[in-house]
């Protein structure tokens, strides 16, 4: 290829996250050729109405109804999938990976629940496959771990994946406000979707999960195999009590293995984090990962994990590698062999065949994933409480650590605050199942862990 030949990028799809390539792509045009040595051009842009009016004006002879035109074109070898979804997206990027092309994605869903086929149609077919901007926006973490950490094994990986609930439950903690409040004032400043649950549920934050899942272990692990649970609970006085301990509330994602029985936990879940941790001070829309190699020691990312500018910016990274890869035929990113969880094989614990680094990892059960708890339950105030549910817990082997009682807005009722010492994920299961049946509870307990993590 020349180096004065201009390279062709069609975008399939024109929200948020194409209207911020498209105007980056445009206001550093000279630069970004200077860098790349060719200079870019967006041939082609997929928009659902043609005649619709946008703020970013844009010339109609780029303009087209049907991406699929535009993954097929033979004259575009960069297609930037920015639709989002999984069905329509889905076929966009087979169409385009079976010409050839090269597809950038910010699609985290798309990757989460059909990776595996991607990756295969385009060692096929000879395309590839880039997604840095599906985990974490414009922190670089994806690349982090397949170039510049790939000397390493990771047994341990955690962070803030989703910059809405870390949004939602930095102001719960500061205002000392309730949770429907602060969701409210987000979706009000655009942070948070009308239909939230994807965000507050924990399901966003495990797709990006799996995806870093996957380039750290080889393995694909659906989130319905995943610990996943969001924070519409949590209320301003878990904070209150968390900061008693020692610790703030964040949503966190935490991939572990453990080397040794090759086992692979994948958890989301709103979680205990001490006062002196990095990421517990991280706060509002920021995400932050923590990566332990083990040949570096740990890393930390910090950075913008959403938002039009800091996506832009991970899609248009992509980009300069595709064209890398076009104008010299190399490229770091590789269509690895991946292995996904069959569900028959998942029920089991067992990975499916793949690549020999995955080939023996299998994901942890419930027993083997530990940890220390918080429990809060709203009892009735009369002796012989506290000794029943220690009762319990003790027949599950969950020993109590520490107990905080305060007055509950029922002067009946008493909110009861237990930590536990370290226990298992199955024997908690079965402690919370026969507590919640109890007579004195009042509601479902709430549970949440305490990570301290070796960093």
């Amino acid at each position: 290829m020349s180096k004065d030949t201009s390279i062709n990028i069609g975008l399939c799809g024109f929200g948020t996250v194409g209207q911020g390539v498209w105007k980056h792509l445009e206001q550093n045009r000279a630069e970004l050729a200077a860098r790349l040595g060719a200079p870019l051009r967006i041939a082609a842009i997929a928009v659902r109405d043609p005649q619709r009016k946008r703020a970013v004006k844009l010339p109609p002879k780029l303009l087209r109804e049907d991406p699929l035109e535009i993954a097929t074109a033979p004259d575009i070898p960069i297609v930037c999938e920015l639709m989002g979804g999984t069905d329509l997206a889905h076929r966009v990027t087979l169409a385009a990976l079976r010409a050839g092309k090269i597809v950038v994605s910010a699609n985290k869903a798309l990757i989460c629940e059909h990776g595996a086929e991607i990756f295969a149609t385009a060692r096929k077919h000879g395309g590839h496959f880039f997604f840095e901007a599906s985990v974490a926006g414009g922190i670089p973490i994806i690349k982090a771990l397949r170039e510049g950490l790939v000397a390493n094994r990771f047994p341990q990986i955690y962070g803030i994946l989703n910059g809405t609930c870390n949004y939602i439950l930095t102001q719960m903690e500061e205002r000392d406000a309730p949770y429907a409040e602060i969701l409210s004032e987000a979706k009000a400043m655009g942070y948070a979707e009308a239909d939230e649950s994807l965000d507050v549920g924990g399901w966003d934050a495990a797709h990006k999960a799996a995806v870093l899942a996957w380039l750290a272990h080889g393995l694909w692990v659906p989130p319905s195999r995943m610990i996943v649970e969001g924070i519409e609970r949590v209320t301003p006085a878990d904070f209150k009590n968390a900061a008693t301990l020692g610790y703030s509330i964040k949503l966190l994602a935490i991939i572990t293995r453990d080397f040794a029985s090759n086992e692979v936990s994948v958890k989301v879940h709103p979680a205990l984090l001490p006062d002196h941790d990095v990421i517990a001070s991280v706060n509002g829309v920021y995400n932050a990962i923590s990566v332990t190699g083990d040949v570096v020691g740990t890393t930390l990312y910090i950075g913008k994990g959403a938002g039009q500018d800091a996506t832009a910016s991970a899609v248009i990274s992509d980009i300069a590698d595709a064209v890398a890869l076009l104008r010299s035929g190399k490229c770091v990113h590789l269509n690895s062999e991946v292995a996904p969880l069959p569900a028959e094989q998942a029920s089991a614990g067992k990975s499916g065949e793949g690549s020999v680094a995955a080939s023996a990892v299998t994901l942890a059960p419930l027993e083997r994933i530990h940890g220390r708890y918080y429990l809060r339950l709203t009892v009735r105030d009369e002796p012989g409480v506290l000794a029943h549910i220690a009762s319990i817990m003790a027949q599950h082997a969950v020993s109590i650590a520490s107990v905080l009682q305060t007055p509950s807005e029922d002067p009946e009722m008493a909110s009861l605050v237990l930590t536990t010492h370290d226990a298992n994920e199955r024997a908690m299961r079965d402690t919370l199942h026969e507590l919640s049946r109890l007579k004195v509870v009042n509601g479902a307990p709430l549970l949440l862990r305490i990570c301290e993590f070796n960093t």
